[in-house]
């Protein structure tokens, strides 16, 4: 699940598109009392929303010969974690990774933490594939799934060191503000799957979502806040192009870091 300005975006690059998505038809055309193709009825939350994209020859490559091997098919049984990565290790949760950059560096930058980051969308997959090849990464696996339901189905409780929430939808308008994910129960969804001293981080550039995960996540009994308010963006996270060129525009970007209590 992404902004608009940050995840939509494909990456830059010289493939050629090998297919062409119709455009789904967007939020505001659908009617007040209808949930917009794609999305989930306001009462069942979902990860993401379906939006058009186009795959390139080198991600649908990647997905071919790199996609057996780092994508997990969905299942409503628990993974065994040691056994998906082949060691005893931290393992980070993702959701919505968009086209996979800051998944990739944040892996390569720390080995010795493994990564499952689920995205819907298979430009997003392929790209983040290709870049597993291109950085001979070992410490990620994918899920093409709602990570909504990958969280509860296939994540052991109390098993996760950490969860990167970077740049979800922001839903904008008043109206669509339920269907924002960062809500009161799937928070609690999160808590359970965290181990204890685990770590939930957000990062948005949309002041008003800001706000609400503050006041969503503080209200969480089992959650302390890492920082008086927002947090300074951990050394972890990299810039994208994307916020640099906000940051440039004069854009905030709001970090937060909250750790469940031991």
């Amino acid at each position: 699940m992404s902004s608009p300005s940050e995840k939509d975006c494909p990456t830059a690059g010289s493939d050629a598109p090998s297919s062409t998505a119709p455009s789904p038809a967007t939020p505001d055309q659908a009617s007040p009392d209808q949930a917009p193709p794609g999305v989930a009825h306001p009462r069942s939350i979902r990860s993401f929303v379906m939006r058009a994209g186009r795959t390139t020859e080198g991600q649908a490559r990647a997905l071919s010969e790199l996609g057996p091997k780092f994508v997990l098919p969905f299942t409503q049984q628990p993974l065994d974690l040691e056994a998906t990565f082949g060691r005893k290790a931290p393992v980070v949760f993702e959701i919505g990774f968009g086209m996979g950059d800051a998944t990739a560096k944040i892996a390569e930058l720390l080995p010795d933490t493994d990564f499952i980051g689920c995205e819907v969308h298979e430009p997003g997959v392929g790209a983040l594939l290709k870049q597993i090849g291109e950085r001979s990464l070992t410490n990620v696996r994918i899920v093409q799934d709602d990570a909504v339901e990958v969280l509860k189905q296939m994540v052991p409780e109390a098993s996760l060191a950490g969860m990167h929430i970077f740049f979800p939808d922001p839903w904008h308008k008043k109206k669509h503000n339920k269907r924002r994910l960062v809500q009161a129960g799937f928070v609690a969804d999160v808590v359970k799957h965290l181990a204890p001293g685990g770590y939930l981080h957000c990062a948005t550039d949309w002041e008003p979502y800001a706000q609400q995960m503050l006041e969503v996540l503080s209200a969480e009994p089992a959650l302390v806040n890492t920082a008086q308010g927002y947090a300074d963006k951990p050394a972890y996270r990299p810039l994208t192009k994307f916020e640099n060129r906000g940051l440039r525009l004069g854009h905030g970007v709001w970090d937060l870091v909250f750790r469940k209590r031991a």
